[in-house]
């Protein structure tokens, strides 16, 4: 039976093993290519999604979406909005009522999204809705992933430039990584929500009534 937290102690991320996505990664930087990958990916019953955009440190000011990651189990697609905006085809995923989209904090993702263009998304599951009969509150990406797999998805690219001209290989990584735990989030929350193969650890309690 596995156990899991309401809350992760953030404290014990640090020391778990670091998992990554080992599949393709193919950067998409023209319309040509952005529909032959929409092609490929509309074969797919589901699909984990997620965005990147480059940080402002500047207060209350925010930068277009930089680039909209779309993986399956073992091919990413890195769509990199700021060389191509958004174009027709990859709205078409996005409305698509047969492929599942599968992402984590995906209200953001749509608002940010929708300012390039807008368009009504279509047959998506956000986990962090999906995960909540299990009882865990504590939803972040790295949380919720170290909590039901017990290994850390690294953030060290966080913040770095996703306009750059060229990303590299560490921001590729992290951008599939991302993508990818969502199928895996969405597999292993399944299982549990269906075999009730589980233990819930409450880490925090309800003050007393006075």
């Amino acid at each position: 039976m596995k156990r899991i937290y309401d809350k992760y102690d953030k404290k014990a991320i640090p020391n778990l093993p670091v998992t990554h996505f080992e599949g393709r990664i193919i950067v998409i930087q023209s319309e040509g290519e952005a529909r032959r990958a929409v092609d490929y990916l509309l074969t797919s019953p589901r699909v984990g999604i997620d965005t990147e955009t480059r940080p402002n440190f500047k207060p209350g000011g925010m930068n277009p979406v930089a680039l909209l990651q779309v993986a399956t189990e073992t091919t990413c697609f890195l769509f990199r909005l700021n060389c191509m905006g958004l174009p027709t085809c990859v709205i078409r995923l996005l409305e698509d009522k047969t492929t599942l989209k599968v992402g984590l904090s995906l209200h953001d993702d749509w608002a940010q999204l929708r300012k390039r263009v807008d368009f009504e998304p279509a047959n998506y599951l956000e986990l962090q809705d999906y995960v909540k009969p299990l009882g865990i509150i504590d939803m972040s990406l790295q949380k919720l992933y170290a909590n039901l797999f017990g290994q850390k998805i690294s953030k060290n690219q966080r913040l770095s430039n996703w306009d750059a001209d060229v990303l590299t290989d560490a921001q590729k990584l992290y951008a599939a990584t991302d993508a990818w735990s969502c199928l895996k989030l969405h597999d292993e929350i399944g299982r549990l929500l269906a075999t009730h193969d589980y233990e819930l650890i409450k880490t925090q309690h309800d003050e007393p009534h006075s």
